[in-house]
């Protein structure tokens, strides 16, 4: 029996077979690579994969079965459901301790923010001693929270650093009880926390300066525009995509402070400086209430993710798009 192919010749069974054979170890070919570059991602993406889900979702998923037990850690687990979950929603202590990291949040994009933008502007100019100047607002952030709230809890003590140096410029009034005073101690934390991780926004920003073009100050400076036009109409429009970035990492950090306040207050006086996390470890671990303890864990979680989810989706969504439009084309 004879065909014909497609431009009209005759095609015997053996030229047929000779095609079929000719084309055939093609697919046998594209199939060994598939497979080989699948394992190739599956043998470096293993490590990073085990890890993740033992130390990150695996905790996630002990927490929530935890905290739907009334359980000491000694004693036997008592099914509980929602109980933990109600008591810590009904706690005026715990609430208090989501105000002030509300409450710190809220101070960090308002006060951290604009003091951030104004300082990177300042050092990203070609000034005298800009590198050390550069080091030295940066250092504070390289140095770890628990030398960094040892060292502010000596120098705010009654008669310490802090108070000599007020009554030496004639402040003295000003002196106070820092981490004593119920309605100063919150504050008093937050300026610590700015002197800690303020250089870490300041070096962000200074990154996101050198993304400006510069040919856009030159034609804004023929077109006759002042330095702080510039700043207002171009610089800052332009940097919105990193200050957006910065604004998130700052409101997740506030939300999941800790290690500052434990050290300095221990979220005192009389709960005072209380935070999500140190109402975690206080009645979690302290008072052996490991059910209690992962609820409250979980709540802070929600939190936290439902802000990220959130945040994403109106304010970093049109970054994304943008960033992956460029990969893209």
């Amino acid at each position: 029996m004879t065909t014909t192919d497609s431009t009209g010749r005759v095609a015997t069974p053996a030229t047929t077979v000779r095609t079929r054979a000719g084309r055939a170890p093609a697919r046998p070919a594209r199939r060994r690579t598939s497979i080989a570059k699948r394992l190739e991602l599956l043998l470096l993406l293993a490590p990073a994969m085990i890890m993740f889900i033992g130390f990150v979702l695996a905790p996630i998923a002990a927490a929530v079965y935890y905290g739907f037990y009334k359980w000491t850690g000694f004693s036997p687990r008592v099914p509980f459901g929602f109980g933990n979950y109600k008591r810590a929603l009904h706690d005026t202590v715990f609430l208090h301790g989501l105000g002030h990291n509300l409450i710190i949040a809220v101070l960090s994009v308002a006060l951290q923010l604009p003091l951030s933008i104004a300082i990177a502007l300042l050092l990203n100019r070609r000034i005298p001693g800009r590198a050390v100047l550069r080091l030295v607002v940066f250092a504070p952030y390289v140095l770890s929270e628990a030398i960094t709230a040892v060292v502010w809890l000596l120098m705010l003590q009654p008669d310490g650093l802090v108070d000599h140096s007020l009554r030496a410029i004639g402040l003295g009034s000003l002196v106070q009880q820092w981490l004593a005073n119920t309605h100063i101690v919150l504050y008093t934390l937050f300026i610590v926390i700015t002197w800690k991780y303020i250089g870490f926004g300041v070096i962000l920003l200074l990154a996101g300066l050198q993304n400006v073009p510069v040919e856009l100050h030159e034609a804004a400076a023929i077109d006759g525009a002042s330095s702080w036009q510039v700043t207002r109409r171009i610089v800052l429009p332009l940097l919105g995509p990193t200050i957006r970035i910065w604004i998130f990492l700052s409101i997740i950090g506030s939300l999941q402070l800790f290690d500052l306040v434990w050290i300095m207050t221990g979220g005192g006086p009389a709960n005072a400086s209380d935070t999500m996390a140190t109402y975690l470890l206080e009645h979690g671990f302290t008072s052996y209430q490991f059910g209690y303890g992962s609820a409250v864990a979980v709540i802070l979680f929600l939190v936290c993710f439902a802000f990220a989810l959130l945040y994403q989706r109106f304010a970093l969504r049109r970054d994304t798009e943008g960033a992956l439009t460029r990969i893209v084309g």
